[in-house]
């Protein structure tokens, strides 16, 4: 435990929930906003893992507090909280990285370490149709 990891995002257009699909507005989007805070919980525990290992996200509790226009930034952090063998849980919080540090969002997510050869070949091929 102990592990963390922080990242600072600029909210561009493409971030926004208008051009995400999941919203009609011109902020940041959920899933981007996910997206950054998962990337700080890869980033947490990769430098951990072995050679063959990589973690999975499998489950997210994610509170979106507050809006952020695009041109703000954004400060991601990830904390792991709790290991149980291949299981890691890490708390996340998104602040506003601009002006006040107001959270933006909050919640736990989970990874599972796994083989990465066995979870690539449980995929299977690619059925293109």
């Amino acid at each position: 435990m102990g592990l963390r990891a922080r990242a600072v995002f600029d909210v561009v257009e493409l971030d926004t929930a208008s051009a995400l699909g999941s919203g009609s507005v011109p902020a940041l989007g959920t899933p981007r906003l996910l997206a950054w805070l998962e990337a700080v919980t890869c980033a947490a525990l990769d430098p951990a893992l072995a050679d063959d290992e990589v973690s999975v996200g499998t489950h997210v509790d994610l509170d979106h507090l507050r809006a952020s226009r695009v041109g703000a930034r954004v400060r991601a952090e990830a904390i792991v909280v709790a290991v149980e063998g291949r299981r890691v849980d890490f708390d996340v919080e998104a602040s506003d990285g601009d002006g006040d540090g107001a959270v933006i969002g909050r919640g736990r997510i989970t990874r599972t370490v796994v083989d990465r050869e066995r979870f690539v070949d449980r995929l299977g091929p690619i059925n293109p149709g």
